[in-house]
């Protein structure tokens, strides 16, 4: 008889450059679990959640994998970590033949087996934006900035391709390893490659770091900046002073009106107060996770990956934030939505739409 509690692990990072985002992260995964075990749990099966730090390493990440798995027994695993840690966790897990839920953005491309994902990837993201600056803005030249890692990499060699296909210009490009705080060579480097648009791949606290110095140099004012990896937390710690011409594009940010939306905030607000984490798009990623995940083991009858990835595209998940329909095929794509921050906000100024995509519901 199968026991009556489903142990289900959340890796997040609490430290390093993405720890910016646990306290959402961990607020998200907390409100779908509560949801669920509203409405019955997994397979009749109350879900227990076991949050595990998953550090700022590869190797962190993957201990934490192992022991929520090894010591707290948990059967399925969510996790919001970087790319190249995906990696290293995916691994761990299929060893032991766990299934692995990935929640955030990444790259795209061949992923190792046995990982589930809910994230949109660069090339869902890129182009939407970067046809929207170069049509309205009139933007023709573009400086490319990321970290050093697998998905800013890959990340900038997409853009390249896009830019180049639009007509339009690649002038510079840098790739950065964590920890700097100085960026003044930088700005002197994008000040003489004269962009249109700094487009950036820098990961959470690095990207405060950047915007705060690209403000500070003056720059905000005449270049502007787009990324995919920019939402309400780096908002907020970057500062209303320091948001001159920001685009970002995101399938979820917490100021889009819609059904799903709403009710998603009026749960989030009920639950943690008046005064919660922000909500935004990586956090909101674990929410969208956990559900997803459930509605494919409820439809698969099983916790196989292999019988997890067969019901993608097959069956509902029970709740989501994005979008417009209120049910969602677990698998299937958000729409890709264009945001200009003001001050503390962002504005959704364009939105492309999944095919399948119902209207909006104010």
């Amino acid at each position: 008889m199968a026991p009556a509690i489903l142990r289900m692990g959340l890796l997040i990072p609490r430290e390093g450059p993405a720890g910016i985002w646990a306290p959402s992260c961990e607020a998200s995964a907390i409100l779908a679990v509560f949801e669920l075990n509203a409405e019955g749990g997994i397979l009749g099966r109350q879900v227990d959640l076991v949050i595990a730090d998953a550090g700022d390493t590869d190797a962190s990440a993957a201990a934490a994998a192992s022991a929520v798995v090894g010591v707290n027994k948990a059967e399925v695993v969510v996790a919001m970590v970087t790319s190249s840690a995906r990696t290293s966790v995916a691994k761990e897990l299929h060893r032991r033949c766990v299934p692995f839920m990935y929640t955030p953005q990444f790259e795209g491309g061949k992923l190792d087996p046995g990982i589930l994902t809910v994230g949109e990837t660069t090339e869902d993201l890129l182009p939407p934006g970067l046809s929207w600056l170069a049509t309205e803005k009139r933007a023709s030249r573009f400086f490319l900035l990321g970290n050093d890692y697998v998905w800013p990499i890959e990340s900038m060699e997409r853009a390249k391709r896009i830019i180049t296909d639009m007509g339009c210009s690649v002038v510079g490009k840098a790739v950065l390893p964590f920890g700097i705080e100085d960026h003044e060579q930088l700005m002197a480097r994008i000040t003489r490659s004269r962009p249109h648009v700094v487009v950036s791949w820098l990961l959470g606290h690095e990207a405060v770091v950047f915007n705060r110095a690209f403000a500070a140099a003056g720059l905000a004012s005449r270049i502007l900046r787009f990324s995919t990896a920019i939402d309400e937390t780096i908002l907020y710690a970057i500062g209303e002073t320091c948001t001159e011409n920001l685009y970002v594009a995101s399938a979820y940010f917490s100021s889009l009106r819609s059904r799903n939306n709403d009710a998603f905030l009026e749960r989030y607000h009920s639950c943690f107060g008046d005064s919660p984490p922000p909500a935004n798009g990586f956090g909101e990623s674990l929410y969208e996770g956990v559900h997803c995940l459930a509605g494919l083991v409820d439809a698969a009858e099983s916790l196989r990956p292999l019988d997890l990835d067969r019901k993608v595209g097959r069956a509902r998940q029970r709740r989501t934030a994005r979008g417009f329909d209120p049910q969602v095929v677990a698998g299937a794509a958000s729409p890709v939505h264009l945001a200009v921050a003001e001050g503390h906000d962002f504005r959704v100024i364009a939105a492309r739409r999944a095919p399948t995509e119902h209207n909006p519901v104010a």
